[in-house]
């Protein structure tokens, strides 16, 4: 079932154009890469759906309801959580503080202090720690947990291993494998690492100077493929697989 729907979304900043005529669904459940390199668009995209960025032209439909001119507060209200990169917590709150802001914020649905808890157990012992004193992978374990407390049917997941050593993107991916496989919340995740996110997602999306150029099961379309379509090395029209 079409949870989010884009049709040509335009958005820029200034005589910049970042989005160009970006059209792409995404289903309840689904997990959706979204891969580019620096440059492509990829956070002005993000951003636009999560209403803090203005569109241009286009739009975006959440459960059949249009939601391209609503503010960032109501399209939390609505499903649409972003995960922005460099995580934003209150540094001097707790970890059960930032977490709680969120759910006093967001809507209503099953995502409670204990459930994100559950599906983040990293997070159990860190409760009464201030966020400020985390690590790069306990705060990025803690934004997510924050955004799953609005109750999103749709988590936009910015840059979701950047800065992270390896230990600490192994540990993050396995509570995000265990968060794909016991909820229905559909997730846009952006990756640099492409094994990581051919790994991670159901099809994959490959932006280029603003546009999708490539679009599919990563296990079809294959890495070369990928690589080309990321390093624009080919001319490619929009590509489905």
């Amino acid at each position: 079932m079409t949870l989010l729907s884009v049709t040509n979304l335009v958005a820029g900043h200034g005589l910049l154009t970042a989005v160009r005529e970006v059209s792409f669904s995404l289903d309840t459940g689904e997990v959706l890469g979204l891969i580019g390199a620096n440059g492509a668009g990829k956070t002005t995209l993000f951003r636009t759906l999560a209403g803090v960025h203005p569109a241009i032209s286009g739009t975006i439909l959440l459960d059949d309801v249009e939601v391209t001119d609503s503010s960032a507060f109501r399209r939390v209200a609505r499903g649409i959580a972003m995960v922005p990169e460099g995580r934003r917590l209150f540094a001097e709150m707790s970890v059960r503080e930032n977490l709680l802001v969120a759910g006093e914020n967001g809507r209503r649905g099953p995502w409670s202090l204990d459930g994100v808890l559950a599906a983040l157990p990293a997070l159990a012992p860190l409760l009464n720690v201030p966020a400020g004193g985390l690590s790069g992978g306990q705060r990025q374990a803690v934004a997510i947990g924050r955004a799953l407390m609005s109750n999103p049917k749709v988590l936009l997941l910015d840059e979701v291993s950047l800065g992270l050593s390896p230990v600490a993107i192994e540990g993050l991916y396995e509570q995000l494998e265990g968060l794909k496989r016991q909820a229905d919340t559909a997730m846009i995740v952006v990756e640099q690492d492409l094994d990581r996110a051919m790994g991670f997602s159901d099809r994959v999306l490959c932006m280029l100077e603003g546009r999708i150029v490539l679009e599919g099961d990563p296990q079809a379309l294959g890495k070369q493929a990928i690589t080309d379509a990321y390093f624009g090395l080919a001319h490619l029209e929009v590509t489905h697989a």
